[in-house]
């Protein structure tokens, strides 16, 4: 298997730091891309409690890889921007004490019933705004691609990045399967500009699905990705858990709810990070 560098948003398996600790030790992650902590947005956080964070982690000799915050989650017509923009900020500063090269973050979202191409140049303005903050932090902005947003689609994200030369670019295949963008597509346009992979998969009915199971053409992105350099990979399961089926069966059965449905968060989070060291190690 190459080495590659294997992070995950731990959340998925605990709300709660330790528990997210715990799930990363067990599973052989290296680090986090921290989107929630104790049941608080990354993003929303204090400063204190970045620092306890911190201290909890390199205790146990573990890093945070990206911020996941939600910076960018916002409607581009109806939300306050200023507001947003003091938001970002407050992440940058969460980021540096955390020790995080990167944060992840979104093109806005798109009023319903409109043309993505008419915000176009709003789009751009504001991040661009926002890698103009960063200039000089030593931390890197990733954009990434998500449904309901201007960079839902590859043209889109391509725009985007050509137009922000210090902006990088995260690939979630999941994410284009449900938005019916053809990943193999979207890869040729984008794996130029992409700095790391979410490892995330779905069926054409738009299901998530371990890595490799899905229509996101994974195995093959990762494959490739890998050829021209790229070692740095998030996990992000988003895997359907079930957390009452145990109680509802009798010891030793399981019922016939889903190939990929899961007792408990923590079965989920260790069936994703299998899944895709499986991948790893084929290609």
């Amino acid at each position: 298997m190459k080495e590659f560098n294997i992070y995950a948003f731990a959340d998925e398996a605990s709300p709660m730091i330790d528990g997210q600790i715990k799930a990363m030790k067990q599973n052989g992650v290296k680090g986090l891309e921290i989107r929630n902590v104790d049941d608080i947005n990354i993003s929303d956080i204090t400063k204190e409690k970045a620092k306890e964070v911190r201290k909890k982690l390199d205790d146990a000799g573990l890093t945070v890889w990206s911020i996941g915050s939600p910076i960018g989650k916002i409607d581009i017509e109806k939300d306050d921007f200023e507001a947003h923009t003091e938001k970002f900020k407050h992440t940058l500063e969460i980021a540096d004490i955390l020790g995080a090269g990167n944060i992840r973050l979104f093109s806005f979202y798109i009023p319903q019933g409109k043309k993505t191409d008419e915000f176009k140049d709003e789009v751009i303005d504001r991040l661009g705004k926002f890698t103009d903050i960063a200039a000089g932090s030593g931390i890197d902005l990733c954009h990434e691609n998500e449904k309901g947003i201007y960079g839902a689609m590859a043209a889109e994200c391509l725009t985007i990045l050509k137009a922000l030369p210090a902006l990088k670019g995260i690939f979630d295949p999941a994410n284009f399967v449900q938005c019916g963008q053809d990943t193999l597509e979207a890869w040729s346009l984008l794996k130029p500009y992409t700095k790391y992979m979410h490892i995330k998969d779905a069926t054409s009915d738009g299901s998530v699905v371990p890595a490799g199971e899905g229509a996101g053409n994974v195995r093959a992105i990762v494959s490739d990705f890998s050829a021209n350099g790229g070692r740095d990979f998030t996990i992000e399961p988003h895997l359907a858990v079930f957390d009452g089926l145990s109680a509802l069966e009798r010891k030793g059965e399981k019922s016939n709810v889903g190939k990929f449905v899961y007792d408990s968060n923590e079965q989920a989070f260790t069936a994703a990070v299998s899944a895709f060291r499986k991948i790893a190690e084929e290609v």
